[in-house]
């Protein structure tokens, strides 16, 4: 009875993806709702701060993606155990493959509806934003192929009588073995292939020229880094969207896309960081942006005296709020291109804004309205735990040495090899904000001694500085390089070592090189 109980749940399993791939499909081409998507944003929605913190630290951008292949796999669970009940009851109803299939949609309909609903009104964010009534109407089709695939499978693979036994289950020729291999070696050839072409492109745009590293300031919008608890950006057309301005203005504004982008439009650059970027990570970028400064748009609407906040409210429900003298500085803008074209669709489209000197949580994506109030507003990640005024913390990386992720930034591959006697550039960002970078100083003695690097003169005042020293072991050995940097307004980046969660990450960088 073990057997066929577990050939009954596989059968659920195989019929679940077949339901899930639909359901998949309908999300990406029709925006339809996707369980496991909503259970993932549901999760993050949740969890502490501190425990998302280290998540991002971990895995990076692939926190959510390891959260969602998880929750694929509990949704095929799910499917696995609603085959075996769907099975008990079709078995006291009639064991007609009808019956079953019936009994297996209606089964999985109820479940799949209540658990969609339920992660729902758990997640405080969702990319795709759906009432009930249409929920429950994305549901049918996905959940009927359900249905129906279980039943011709449990016709094809089970026998008609209600007495199961293993010895009922007809064996599986070796023909039916041979598709089986044969496509499980296509899938792995498959991700296999993927991996290694991945490898190769990676490979062909990296090199360990310095000139790579100079040449790359501005990140290209590809390569440019994306933390966000959506597993797939908001899909958010121009044609409809509109950008609401009210609160405590005397003037609610309410303008379309052509609206903004025929206003007097600004270009500069930043640099965005994640709050979660460890010492050394590579969650930070650089990008020349075009919008219109936010100041305008207020003074379009009229900001009452009483007004202290700037809050945005965006397309997938996430919320931040920012100080109004901060959202009235020149470099406060509001983006709608980005390296010179519009929003990617993961970058905000067609709406972002770029708040100076704060992390990237606080430049919102996706915007659709903005408010004023007179009150401190606690945004999305501050519920959570995170600093409400996130300002960035000073910062320094070493790129050129070592395997620091952020070389992938710059397209830049370490040195294969340092010898004594030949000279090796030792290169990096620096960033503290809208604070600018006075100096940038390397040690290569256990910070005994300090070298001040070369800087170059940065893109903005609110962009990262590229910093450089050529350096010359005179020894064989394992050397500490070490960098640390000073803001522009002369406070030297500490030494003490703080995690991401909740203010920003602290410490001083260093990567281990072995000279011969």
């Amino acid at each position: 009875m073990v057997s066929a109980r577990l050939k009954v749940f596989g059968l659920g399993v195989a019929a679940g993806a077949l339901a899930l791939g639909l359901s998949f499909v309908l999300r990406m081409y029709a925006g339809g709702s996707f369980l496991p998507e909503i259970a993932s944003q549901a999760f993050f929605s949740s969890v502490p701060g501190q425990l998302e913190s280290g998540a991002v630290e971990a895995l990076g951008s692939l926190a959510k993606y390891t959260t969602y292949a998880v929750a694929i796999a509990v949704s095929l669970l799910i499917y696995g155990l609603l085959a075996l009940l769907s099975a008990r009851l079709g078995a006291v109803y009639g064991d007609r493959p009808p019956v079953r299939a019936l009994v297996a949609f209606a089964l999985s309909y109820a479940v799949l509806l209540a658990l969609s609903g339920l992660f729902l009104s758990v997640a405080r964010v969702n990319s795709q934003p759906v009432s009930a009534p249409v929920l429950a109407f994305e549901l049918v089709f996905p959940q009927l192929l359900f249905g129906l695939s279980l039943g011709f499978l449990e016709a094809r693979y089970l026998p008609a009588s209600r007495e199961i036994t293993p010895e009922d289950f007809r064996p599986v020729d070796r023909r039916r073995r041979l598709i089986i291999a044969s496509g499980a070696a296509l899938v792995v050839a498959a991700a296999l292939a993927y991996l290694g072409l991945s490898s190769l492109q990676k490979g062909d745009m990296a090199s360990s020229d310095i000139s790579a590293f100079f040449g790359s300031e501005v990140t290209s919008n590809d390569r440019f880094y994306r933390v966000d608890i959506n597993i797939f950006p908001p899909s958010v057309q121009s044609s409809g969207w509109t950008l609401k301005v009210g609160g405590l203005v005397d003037n609610p504004l309410t303008l379309t896309y052509d609206d903004l982008t025929a206003l007097p439009a600004v270009e500069q650059y930043n640099t965005l960081e994640c709050v979660s970027n460890n010492i050394g990570g590579d969650l930070m970028s650089t990008a020349k942006w075009k919008g219109v400064k936010l100041k305008d748009i207020l003074s379009r609407a009229g900001v009452q005296g009483s007004a202290t906040y700037v809050v945005f409210k965006c397309s997938d429900q996430y919320d931040v709020g920012v100080p109004l003298s901060k959202g009235l500085e020149d470099g406060a803008i509001l983006a709608y291109q980005m390296n010179g074209s519009p929003l990617p669709q993961s970058h905000g489209y067609p709406l972002r804004a770029i708040i100076p000197g704060y992390y990237g949580m606080m430049n919102p994506k996706w915007i659709v309205e903005i408010s004023l109030t007179d009150q401190t507003y606690q945004g999305f990640w501050q519920r959570s735990g995170w600093a409400n005024e996130a300002r960035y913390q000073t910062g320094s990386t070493i790129v050129s040495l070592g395997r620091d992720p952020l070389a992938d930034k710059f397209g830049l591959e370490s040195p294969s090899q340092v010898t004594v006697g030949s000279a090796v550039t030792i290169a990096g960002v620096a960033f503290a904000g809208d604070r600018g970078i006075s100096k940038v100083e390397v040690s290569t003695d256990k910070a005994n001694t300090w070298t001040p690097a070369n800087l170059v003169s940065p893109l903005s005042t609110n962009s990262w500085v590229l910093w450089s020293l050529d350096w010359t072991p005179t020894a064989k050995g394992t050397y500490d390089v070490i960098v640390r940097a000073t803001d522009g307004e002369g406070n030297l980046q500490t030494e003490s070592v703080a995690d991401p969660f909740p203010a920003g990450a602290t410490g001083w960088h260093y990567v281990t090189v072995n000279v011969s």
